[in-house]
């Protein structure tokens, strides 16, 4: 049912905020998991695999453009098609 062919490759750093330089539309056609140290991650805005941190928004805190704070965590990431 999936066919690896017509997914592109995965990058090394992604974003899901389409202005951010890290943005890539075609990746975001297809579904995407995130897992931090063996667990999956629903609310990852974006990821780095060589420096191994991801980055989630804040709960409350917003910055002066009125988007939500993003918190670094670092750990072992690893991305996948689902």
């Amino acid at each position: 049912m999936n066919d690896t062919k017509s997914q592109p490759a995965l990058p090394d750093r992604l974003s899901g905020n389409p202005r951010s330089p890290h943005h890539v539309a075609e990746i975001f056609e297809h579904q995407i998991g995130i897992m931090l140290n063996g667990k999956e991650r629903f609310d990852v805005e974006e990821y780095c695999l060589s420096e191994a941190w991801v980055k989630v928004p804040s709960h409350k805190a917003l910055d002066r453009r009125g988007q939500p704070l993003l918190l670094t965590i670092k750990g072992k990431v690893e991305v996948f098609y689902k």
